[in-house]
């Protein structure tokens, strides 16, 4: 049976050793590179051999005057354990060496007293005079004529602190009661560290001279025979082998990823988008988009022959006379709104109408309540396919809603979230979109192209559009929106040096 022996000083780092089998038990082999083949590992070995249950690697590291690493990294077998000590903070080593605060207070007060302002100017003042006055070792005179002035109220006192940091310091941590140590603790004298320790054993292949093992059979040892010599490492056939490769996540499922980890961090609420047919009147009309809008023609959207039955007619009543009367300071379009053609189905052309509904039951909460909402799914145009236009592609939405928002505050959300990208250098321009105002696009330089490129569209949502949901009037909404595929160019290229400019 293998001899074992405790090594008992704490070891700054793991050991990468590979694992061996000694005795029936998982012990790490740790010949060590560097020092193996020094006068530490002989010298070792020369001790091991004849110590009665093996060595102290902490004695041995101080009389050989080496480091305890040093040392470790020359033992032939070990297995790691840990146990916990007790020791003092840098505050409790002082404390055992001068005195507590509070008796250094109380050893600074004269017969005739001291002011308490010039008390507090000491060292030890502000912490020992509560602790002194707690334990009623001191007490303050208020009438004095100079100011409030403190006296001893005994003779002596036995510091109590030191005595018991002293003992820690000593190693006889195990004389203090549970509730005298926890008392240090919240003090912050004392600490309870983990130490890390080996047990080490002489192995089956015990020897006290040093030969390096052979790890690979090589052609020239084969033919010459000399591999019959040699001593080979032993195989660890139970070490995890290289993980072939497999799977992995398409880029755009990366980058969405990461865009949604970002809104999370930035305390937005993922809205629900499992809508991909939608009612135009909620992917237009809800929107403040006139009816006879360009893009509602069938060249730019994917229509579909049923129609939508379920609407909340009565905010639709108040849709349809915004549209065409007008309303909340608005004109309107003034036009015949029909009904008919708000019911039409379509594959929804953005992620807008997600954020329209999403507003909408943000109304229906009383008292309104401010909230941050952001979404990431598949909106489809009918598109002619190009190097630069998909039928059907990604879109990122953002929206939030709260009293006085303005222009800056938009400003500064995008800022924001494009730095969390790695995009720094963006411009804004003025831009219109029929659902807010004002609108702004939103540029980012790019370092390959050499040029500013459109990476998003933003604005304030319109009354027009708030209102007939039963938002209150002095709530702003702002927004943006961007695809998911065209930031994924942009994020792979270097950040170029022009500085960020802003259209007014």
């Amino acid at each position: 049976m293998a001899t074992q022996a405790r090594l008992t000083l704490p070891v700054p780092g793991p050991i990468p050793v590979p694992v061996v089998l000694v005795a029936g038990r998982d012990t790490r082999s740790a010949l060590g590179a560097t020092m193996a083949d020094g006068p530490v590992a002989e010298v070792l070995l020369r001790r091991l051999e004849t110590a009665d249950g093996g060595l102290d690697s902490a004695e041995l590291a101080t009389e050989l005057g080496v480091e305890h690493q040093t040392v470790v990294g020359a033992i032939i077998e070990t297995e790691l354990r840990s146990s916990k000590r007790w020791e003092l903070t840098t505050e409790g080593e002082e404390i055992a060496q001068e005195g507590s605060h509070e008796a250094r207070v109380f050893r600074s007060i004269p017969p005739e007293g001291l002011p308490q302002s010039e008390l507090m100017r000491l060292p030890s003042g502000k912490v020992g005079f509560s602790k002194a006055m707690s334990n009623k070792w001191i007490r303050v005179d208020k009438s004095a004529a100079d100011g409030p002035r403190v006296f001893r109220v005994v003779d002596s006192v036995e510091d109590e602190v030191q005595r018991r940091l002293q003992l820690v310091r000593g190693g006889q941590a195990e004389k203090l009661g549970e509730k005298e140590r926890s008392e240090l603790r919240k003090r912050k004298l004392l600490t309870e560290v983990t130490l890390k320790t080996y047990w080490v054993s002489k192995g089956s292949a015990f020897s006290t001279s040093i030969s390096k093992q052979e790890t690979e059979l090589s052609p020239e040892m084969i033919s010459s025979g000399s591999w019959r010599d040699r001593p080979f490492k032993p195989y660890n056939f139970s070490a995890h082998g290289v993980l072939p490769d497999s799977g992995h996540l398409h880029p755009l499922l990366k980058v969405r990823s990461q865009f949604r980890q970002i809104f999370l961090e930035m305390g937005f609420t993922e809205m629900p988008t499992d809508n991909y047919i939608e009612s135009s009147f909620w992917n237009f009309d809800a929107l403040f988009q006139p009816q006879q809008h360009p893009a509602r023609d069938q060249h730019d959207t994917f229509f579909l022959r049923a129609q939508a039955q379920q609407l909340p007619m009565d905010y639709v009543h108040r849709v349809k006379r915004t549209h065409s009367q007008g309303g909340y300071g608005s004109q309107g379009y003034k036009y015949n709104w029909k009904l008919d053609e708000a019911r039409k189905n379509l594959l929804r052309t953005h992620t807008t109408a997600a954020s329209a509904r999403a507003l909408y039951r943000l109304a229906q909460k009383k008292p309104f309540t401010p909230a941050k909402y952001f979404s990431i799914d598949r909106v489809f145009r009918n598109e002619t396919l190009d190097a630069t236009h998909l039928a059907e592609f990604h879109q990122i939405e953002g929206v939030v809603a709260d009293h006085g928002l303005t222009l800056g505050h938009l400003m500064g959300v995008l800022r924001e979230f494009f730095t969390k990208l790695g995009i720094t250098q963006l411009r804004f321009k003025p831009a219109y979109n029929p659902y807010t105002e004002p609108s702004m696009e939103v540029f980012s330089y790019h370092q390959g192209l050499k040029k500013w490129v459109e990476v998003g569209n933003s604005g304030i949502f319109r009354p027009e559009m708030l209102l007939p949901m039963g938002l209150p009037e002095n709530v702003s909404v702002i927004a943006w929106g961007l695809s998911l595929e065209r930031p994924l160019c942009r994020l792979d290229a270097e950040r170029g040096p022009p500085s960020t400019q802003e259209a007014a």
